[in-house]
């Protein structure tokens, strides 16, 4: 099933938010909503319906491909262009791609977290 708009953004948030030690805010601009794990960022959805996209982390050859085989797939909006990628609405961008991206990028904010920070086990 194709993730357009706003169901790309509610599977984003919806995915993050049921990981263990998630919490978000906007600490940056109202329309920036970030989930963080133990203070680290690991997904910025952008509440601006001019501009339906979420960003992630992602490994660098990850998200080399994933900006080659998907239009909708760029580099990362707000952050380092090599460790992160924004999706938007469109061909092949599903939900289960979003959530996996998601879950993915969760997982690179906790690896870097030191043992005592991180949350339990998914």
């Amino acid at each position: 099933m194709s993730a357009a708009g706003g169901r790309l953004q509610d599977t984003a948030r919806h995915t993050a938010l049921a990981l263990p030690g998630t919490d978000h805010g906007y600490p940056f601009t109202k329309h920036l909503d970030v989930y963080k794990v133990a203070g680290k960022v690991f997904l910025i959805v952008t509440d601006d319906p001019d501009e339906q996209i979420i960003t992630v982390k992602c490994e660098p050859e990850r998200a080399r491909a994933r900006v080659h085989r998907y239009a909708s797939i760029t580099p990362g909006r707000y952050l380092d262009k090599r460790h992160w990628i924004s999706f938007g609405p469109g061909p092949g961008i599903t939900e289960r791609l979003v959530t996996d991206a998601v879950e993915d990028s969760y997982d690179l904010a906790v690896e870097r977290l030191p043992r005592r920070d991180r949350p339990r086990p998914r």
